[in-house]
């Protein structure tokens, strides 16, 4: 049976950035996950979405050896710019930009595409000898005591280890295996992910157009055949987002060129379409015996001010920290409840502040769309408030 220091279910982005992380900080490292990463796009089942990396990520990813490898890669965000065409025709009424510059000498952060961060991570875990990544190997069970976990995986192999982390998703099997439970709140949303080129350039700007069902984003992308590039991430009722799978990719980008209020300029289809279904969840607990859950395990959010995965890094900011202060107790009690004392309330605050964002979102009718509107004028015009909550997106504590 093998004995290493940290045990981490999940080989999504957070799961290998935590591999990373411990692994570049000395630990021995297992990483298991049942489905290989897909590392290039081209590859059906590739995941086509993109993760806005803001800036106190960057500092972990540092840590992990990741930015270096990363970098070349980025397209920065340096203008969120929130546009509201809520009124008769899908026209932009209210424009106002959310500039990095006004907080900070560096951008609020950086667009990668998902399947790029799984190649250079993957990369990342075969520079580090004290990693052990076992694709298409998952999570089988856990028996925890106080000074260990012995864990099963489905390939029948064993292994004892101090720290147990899920990082597993939002039906994670750690935390099934830990009896933590955990509360979904359901939209009847959808979010349909891809790719465009447009003949506007982006400016580097990432753009949420507000109008009904929920917001449509532009994201930067680095150019693509020449051309200026942005992922899209379209939120809209279930129905709305299947109907618009079905249709044919001039029928597809023509819709999607109108709800996008003209903003780039028509916008062409440069990648497959993908659906993904919108919740809330937030698990009761972020720990149990010789267990922590990171990430979509502990929580989700609705994709919107790149709150999810930044919210991921920083547990693994907080629990690498720990367990770099004091190596002696890693996965002790003590350390999991510190773990869970410094990040629980936080994570709760802002799940509930992206719900309400996203409820704002979603809102149809004339009143309410003008009311949000209004909201969005006054937040910009009180300038320090403004600074303070381009603050608290970046991941500061209000």
């Amino acid at each position: 049976m093998d004995q290493v220091d940290i045990f981490i279910s999940g080989g999504g982005v957070a799961g290998l950035s935590a591999a990373a992380a411990f692994g570049t900080a000395g630990f021995s490292v297992v990483i298991a996950d049942p489905t290989p990463p897909i590392t290039d796009e081209a590859t059906r089942g590739a995941d086509l979405r993109t993760t806005a990396f803001l800036q106190p990520s960057r500092d972990l990813l540092s840590r992990a050896g990741l930015w270096d490898r990363l970098l070349p890669h980025a397209a920065p965000l340096q203008v969120m710019r929130i546009v509201d065409a809520g009124g008769e025709t899908a026209q932009p009424r209210i424009t106002r930009d959310f500039d990095a510059a006004d907080i900070s000498d560096s951008p609020f952060g950086w667009n990668f595409p998902n399947w790029l961060l799984r190649r250079e991570m993957v990369g990342r875990l075969a520079e580090l000898p004290n990693v052990d990544f076992r694709p298409g190997t998952g999570f089988e069970s856990m028996l925890t005591r106080e000074s260990e976990a012995l864990v099963t995986l489905s390939d029948g192999s064993r292994l004892r280890a101090r720290l147990v982390v899920g990082a597993d998703g939002r039906s994670s099997p750690v935390r099934e295996a830990a009896g933590i439970a955990a509360r979904t709140t359901r939209y009847g949303q959808k979010a349909v992910v891809f790719a465009v080129t447009h003949p506007h350039p982006h400016d580097n700007i990432s753009t949420e157009v507000h109008r009904a069902g929920g917001p449509f984003t532009l994201v930067p992308l680095p150019d693509h055949d020449g051309k200026p590039c942005s992922a899209v991430v379209w939120m809209d009722t279930g129905p709305e987002c299947q109907r618009r799978m079905g249709l044919d990719d001039t029928a597809f980008a023509a819709e999607a060129t109108a709800r996008s209020a003209g903003v780039n300029g028509p916008l062409t289809l440069a990648s497959r379409r993908m659906v993904w279904p919108i919740i809330s969840q937030l698990a009761d607990r972020m720990q149990a015996e010789r267990t922590a859950l990171v990430a979509e395990a502990a929580h989700v959010v609705p994709p919107i001010g790149a709150q999810g995965l930044n919210m991921s890094l920083a547990d693994l900011t907080c629990l690498l920290d720990l367990a770099v202060q004091h190596p002696e107790r890693l996965g002790e009690a003590k350390m999991l409840a510190d773990y869970h004392r410094r990040r629980h309330p936080e994570v709760v605050l802002r799940v509930r502040g992206v719900d309400a964002l996203n409820r704002a979102s979603m809102a149809g009718t004339p009143i309410l769309r003008d009311l949000r509107a209004k909201g969005v004028e006054k937040l910009y015009g009180i300038a320090p408030l403004r600074r303070t909550l381009m603050q608290m997106g970046l991941g500061a504590k209000g």
